[in-house]
């Protein structure tokens, strides 16, 4: 790209520290935990942090993937944390969470690829904080049915694996996850009966009848609550914003998406995945 385009008024956030803001900080540190908020720089953190919310990234901070998209550290990863999921679990009671989430980064690396450990910490915030709703972000566990078996056979609230991106542009981006299997995924949980989630990013270069399409197929898995943000290119080295997505595009997209059925559409310029995911309590309780 010759030249980068601006980033527009409605994308200049400022981060505002309060004191809950600086608690959740504590608690996340003094834990040794890893976050999504932080790692992936999302543009949310201070609201977020502010509210005493925060998701939870499991398995260690590097990624056995290299995704165009993403800020999270590539590499070899470390040995799983055995205690892990009990600090998740306390740190969850700590914050006193009436809903938590938690994602991973993918481990290509484990025989399991992280599933047994994916289950022990949902297990272990579930026995710590019966009350609280648990929302997860996983990866596609390359497709193995057996894995993502493990993740609901320890019934989380809700299973949220994202597409990320149109079926054009997924080579472009995903270092290995496939379109299809990313759907064989979402059927699968959908199938299972608990509630599916997914998210993408525009501002890649999608046409708005991509978007339609990629709705269309995620409710043909049985997909529920979607949320749509736009991609921000953590560095030079990732790949370019094509364009800045309008927040009236946003709005569209918002009720295309409820018109084609989702229950829930998160879609604005700094949704993410687990933007307002609190809100999802209230699905759940329509159940």
């Amino acid at each position: 790209m010759s030249g980068r385009a601006r980033k527009p008024e409605w994308l200049k956030i400022s981060i505002a520290a309060n004191d809950r803001y600086a608690e959740t900080k504590r608690i996340v540190e003094s834990h040794c935990l890893h976050t999504i908020c932080s790692s992936g720089r999302c543009p949310n953190m201070g609201e977020c942090w502010g509210h005493g919310t925060a998701t939870f990234m499991i398995g260690g901070d590097i990624c056995t993937r290299c995704c165009k998209f993403c800020n999270t550290r590539t590499g070899r990863p470390a040995p799983l944390d055995a205690e892990e999921p009990a600090h998740v679990a306390q740190s969850v009671s700590l914050m006193k969470l009436s809903h938590a989430v938690i994602t991973s980064v993918d481990r290509d690396d484990l025989p399991d690829l992280g599933a047994a450990h994916w289950a022990q910490t949902i297990q272990e915030v579930r026995r710590l904080n019966p009350d609280t709703t648990i929302e997860v972000l996983i990866p596609d566990f390359q497709g193995r049915e057996e894995l993502v078996r493990q993740v609901i056979d320890a019934r989380p609230d809700i299973i949220a694996h994202n597409m990320e991106t149109v079926r054009r542009i997924s080579p472009l981006v995903r270092s290995a996850a496939r379109y299809e299997t990313s759907l064989d995924v979402l059927r699968q949980i959908a199938g299972s009966g608990i509630t599916c989630k997914s998210g993408i990013m525009v501002g890649l270069g999608e046409t708005t009848a991509e978007v339609e399409e990629l709705m269309d197929d995620l409710r043909t898995a049985g997909c529920q609550i979607l949320t749509i943000g736009q991609y921000l290119q953590p560095s030079h080295r990732h790949y370019p914003v094509a364009e800045y997505v309008t927040p009236a595009q946003f709005a569209a997209y918002k009720e295309t998406g409820l018109e084609k059925g989702f229950a829930q559409v998160e879609s604005g310029p700094l949704v993410r995945s687990s933007y307002h995911a609190e809100k999802s309590r209230l699905l759940l309780k329509a159940k």
